[in-house]
């Protein structure tokens, strides 16, 4: 099973599973697509946009889980 870590780069994250993309937009990570991505990391990215990575981060590994099973 594929995991996640909030050290990752947001397009390692999404290179796992296209999908994520979906999750990090509905928190407000529009810039998905930005060349920010290449090299901000699931944590940077959240204190930019003010959001709690360790939450993120579960919640998008609970989606590899059951996108596992």
């Amino acid at each position: 099973m594929a995991q996640i870590n909030k050290g990752m780069t947001i397009m390692e994250i999404i290179n796992i599973d296209e999908n994520i993309t979906g999750i990090l937009m509905q928190q407000g990570m529009h810039c998905v697509g930005c060349m920010a991505a290449h090299g901000e990391t699931l944590e940077e990215a959240c204190m930019v946009h003010g959001l709690d990575a360790d939450i993120l981060e579960a919640q998008i590994n609970d989606f590899l889980a059951s996108a596992a099973e």
